[in-house]
């Protein structure tokens, strides 16, 4: 693939949300599919394996965005969306490419270990004493007092700021890096720096794609719990938050294609159509 970067306009942040949920409705079933099959793997190598579970599964997030790109493509050809398309990167006839994909997710391992150390370190641990308090509330949805005691502790907020501000710099060399090793056959440092430099001459784009994903989820929430008052179905309209997380961010790495080929160009046809 010639790579070029081309100029993205800042509106195209909203038009790969809009392509993103066209192509979903193609193949809803098979796309929500793809993205609840990898979870279910990634929960089992968790469990079956306790102390590297977590870094296995973090290794693993590289493939579910290229995944997913080369899922798009197929479908958008009018190929098959399938399982083994998680794996394409691993699976690349390219010797090179594949090791290129393995010090990929090995490194993004690391790194997101590394970030979740510090944001433990930053709030003493409270965001897991956190989760673990909120999988305890009680039927009637009412705080603990331990729960409230953990709210109200500034340490959880500079924590998260550092969660969310390490995690979002992370993203930054690895958003493109995938593709650009199993389409453009770039090494792993020039496909870092090439996805780094592309965010940020298309960075009025993402910002409105950001914007534009976070607005649509405070929308939904929204009308979810505005039906809910007014029917007076709380709960029931509660078991919708699930279903409706699953087609956003099946969605999120849908439109993750047009990302791409809006900033590089559309690649060159595979080697192996049945995996593209």
């Amino acid at each position: 693939m010639g790579l070029r970067l081309h100029p993205v306009a800042p509106a195209q942040g909203w038009r790969w949300i809009r392509q993103g949920f066209a192509l979903w409705w193609r193949r809803p079933i098979a796309f929500a599919a793809l993205f609840t099959f990898f979870f279910l793997s990634v929960m089992m190598l968790m469990v079956l394996v306790p102390v590297f579970g977590g870094p296995l599964g973090m290794a693993l997030l590289p493939m579910l965005s290229l995944g997913f790109m080369v899922a798009s493509r197929s479908t958008l050809a009018g190929g098959p969306a399938h399982a083994l398309q998680l794996v394409a990167g691993l699976r690349h006839p390219d010797r090179a490419r594949r090791r290129a994909q393995w010090l990929l997710c090995g490194g993004y391992a690391i790194a997101s270990m590394t970030v979740i150390a510090l944001a433990d370190w930053a709030d003493g641990g409270l965001f897991e004493n956190l989760q673990r308090l909120i999988s305890k509330t009680g039927a009637d949805g009412k705080p603990s007092p331990q729960l409230e005691a953990v709210l109200a502790d500034p340490r959880l907020a500079q924590g998260m700021l550092v969660r969310v501000g390490l995690a979002g710099l992370l993203s930054v060399p690895f958003w493109h890096a995938p593709a650009l090793v199993y389409w453009g056959g770039q090494g792993l440092v020039q496909a870092m720096f090439t996805s780094t430099l592309a965010l940020w001459r298309t960075r009025a784009a993402f910002t409105v794609y950001l914007l534009g994903w976070a607005g649509l989820m405070v929308a939904v929430a929204l009308l979810v719990m505005a039906v809910g008052l007014l029917t007076g179905a709380r709960q029931a309209m509660g078991l919708l938050t699930m279903p409706i997380g699953l087609v956003f961010s099946t969605v999120f790495y849908v439109s993750l294609w047009f990302s791409f080929t809006d900033t590089f160009g559309d690649p060159e046809p595979p080697l192996n159509p049945g995996n593209s």
